[in-house]
Parts: structure tokens; C-alpha cells; sequence
């Protein structure tokens, strides 16, 4: 298998890269993708379940975004600086991503609030910070914090507070519960809590996990041998009752179908094969390339990703290379809407 990067590049209008969402979460074009037939058709989201002859069991990640993103001032010299909290390493000490250089020690205020913080060191584009208070963070994030879309969706610090509001509640899956990530299972979005109402009225079966998203899942590939490239480990969690519901559906034969790159990944990172008690956890780089054997993960749903990232090396993993390739030409010249707040794919 050769593991030539530039054999998954392709060629993307700018203005399909979908900037802000549709009004309804649900309202998306779903592009269904037939493994066994090699066949693409087109339908909207709505009909999902019209796709899922045999009921799956559906798996989505229930981490929730935090509004990781805030602004600062340099003491020394005013200047305004932007950081996104990535990792609490202990209560008040946070790993970070933040441009710019600056000494030990330098101090950083936060308008409007009590809260200050202390540049410690830097690792590359990493560095860590020291605030004031855990507390009063927490409480800044909540009041000023805004959710860390990723760069290829166009925001200004002088943004409208209505845009950020759209964006801290769209920017968020509606079954978001455990507080961690800071990008969103962007698969997940499409769901209103109407349609999954209506999916379990299709005897279709959910379980959920958890995998906080971090700066790994889009942390480019720089190496032309793909197969060299390490994937940032992220913290997951499974809970006795949906890893004992994953392994009954695997035990019966009953299709799993994974919400999003990041539940299939955190899926085919274990091994399913009795009842736990405990709550699974720890952390997975697990990094799916073609190739790869799916041993749990049977049907996926998810979006449109940037070329030669390990999201597309995952999809073509799943499909296969030509087909990943027939299906994302396709896309482009119906001009689907890609990325985070873009159109959905069904992969069967």
C-alpha cells in the first residue's frame, strides 16, 4: 500500500467551505454512499433513516465544546493577544495555543475581569499559562469565551455578540454532555432532538461515548509518507451501559453505525468483546489510514473534510481510495457545503 500523501489531494472551490450554518440543524443535503455497489446517491438529512434497512445501532460522542477561545492584553505593552485553551494540566494551569514571544513571567489581563495570567514557558506553538484563579476563569469562559471554530471559518474579534451566540449553540451537538473538547464531533450536528425521537421510533438504537476533540484530530500532515505522521492522543470514555450495549449489538450482528470521525476512532481503539463494570477510560492516537482492518464499525456517517488530512485518510480507509475520490467529485460539482458547518455523507 503506498502511503503517498499527494495521492489525496483534490481541488476545492473556497466557496463551498460553508461559513456560518443552514437555519436548521437538520435541513443539510446527505450524499449516500454504497460500498458493496460502488454507488452514489442524493437525498437531505431528514430521510437518514430511510437508508438504514436494518436497524444499527448508532453511536454518537457526546463531548461538549468549551468556549475555549479568549483575548488578552500584554501588560508590558498593550498588546492584544489570543489564546485557546487546549488542556487543564492542574486547577489554574493551562496548556495553550498562543502565537507570539514573550519572557517568564509575563503578565496578561483580561478586560472586564479580575482575571489575569502568567506566561510560564512555550512548546512551539504551545505554551503554558498560570491564571489567577480556576474559578474565575471558569466564570470568564462562560461570560466572555468563545467557541474555537477552526481557521478555515472566517470569525472577527469585533464579530456581532448575535454571531457568537449562533455559533456557541450551533457549534454544539444538542446531546453535548461531558465538558472537554475544543472542536466539535462535527457529524453529531446535524441532529435535532425531533429526529432522534423519531430515529429510536425506528427501532434504531443509540449508545454514546466520549473522545474530547483537541488540536490532533487537525493537526496538518507534514510528512509526504503519511504513514509516518502520529496522531495527538485524546481522552475517551465509555460508560459500563453503552459499552455493554456496543458489545450486546456486535455479539447479535447488529450493524454500528459511528457518528463522526471521532467515534469511530475511540470505537476501533477497543476490543468489544464481554460486559465491563467499570467505566472504560484513558487516552487513544489511534490513526485510521487505508489499509486498515474496521473491526467495529460497520456504517459511518460523516462530513466533508479537507484534502490530505488524516479525516480524508480515514474515509478512504473506510470506502476506499476511488471511491472516496468518485464520491468527494461528486460533491464538488453538486457543491455540497464542506467542513464543520457543511452537508453530510452516509457511507454504508
Amino acid at each position: 500500500m503506498k502511503t503517498n500523501l499527494s495521492n489525496f489531494d483534490f481541488d476545492l472551490p473556497s466557496d463551498l467551505i460553508a461559513q456560518k450554518p443552514l437555519p436548521e440543524r437538520d435541513q443539510s443535503r446527505l450524499l449516500v454512499v454504497n460500498r458493496k455497489k460502488g454507488t452514489l446517491s442524493h437525498d437531505i438529512f431528514p430521510n437518514l433513516s430511510r437508508h438504514l434497512i436494518v436497524p444499527p445501532l448508532m453511536v454518537f460522542n457526546n463531548t461538549q465544546v468549551i468556549p475555549a477561545k479568549i483575548f488578552a492584553n500584554l501588560e508590558h505593552n498593550g498588546k492584544l493577544v489570543e489564546l485557546i485553551l487546549i488542556r487543564k494540566i492542574s486547577s489554574g494551569i493551562w496548556e495553550v495555543l498562543m502565537k507570539g514571544k514573550m519572557k517568564p513571567g509575563t503578565k496578561l489581563n483580561f478586560q472586564g475581569s479580575l482575571l489575569v495570567g502568567y506566561f510560564i514557558k512555550r512548546n512551539a506553538e504551545r505554551a503554558v499559562i498560570e491564571f489567577s484563579s480556576q474559578q474565575i476563569l471558569d466564570d470568564y469562559l462562560k461570560n466572555y469565551g468563545r467557541m474555537p471554530l477552526p481557521p478555515y471559518i472566517h470569525r472577527k474579534k469585533e464579530d456581532s455578540s448575535i454571531i457568537q451566540q449562533q455559533d456557541k449553540i450551533r457549534y454544539q451537538t444538542v446531546f453535548a454532555s461531558q465538558s472537554g473538547a475544543i472542536a466539535s464531533p462535527t457529524a453529531g450536528l446535524h441532529f435535532t432532538k425531533t429526529h432522534l425521537k423519531n430515529l429510536k421510533a425506528n427501532n434504531i438504537d443509540m449508545a454514546y461515548l466520549t473522545l474530547h476533540v483537541g488540536p490532533g484530530t487537525f493537526k496538518p500532515i507534514r510528512t509526504e509518507d503519511f504513514s509516518k505522521h502520529e496522531m495527538e492522543a485524546e481522552i475517551f470514555r465509555i460508560t459500563p451501559k453503552n459499552w455493554n450495549l456496543i458489545t450486546e449489538s456486535k455479539k447479535k450482528g447488529q450493524p454500528i453505525l459511528a457518528v463522526g470521525t471521532t467515534s469511530t476512532r475511540a470505537l476501533e481503539a477497543q476490543v468489544f468483546k464481554k460486559p465491563i463494570r467499570k467505566t472504560r477510560s484513558g487516552s487513544t492516537n489511534c490513526f485510521i489510514i487505508p489499509g486498515w482492518h474496521f473491526k467495529n464499525v460497520d456504517h459511518l456517517l460523516t462530513n466533508f473534510h479537507l484534502p490530505k488530512s488524516t479525516l480524508y485518510l480515514l474515509v478512504s480507509a473506510f470506502c476506499g481510495k476511488t471511491l472516496a475520490k468518485k464520491a468527494y467529485n461528486e460533491a464538488i460539482n453538486r457543491k455540497y457545503r464542506f467542513f464543520s458547518y457543511g452537508d453530510a455523507m452516509l457511507l454504508l
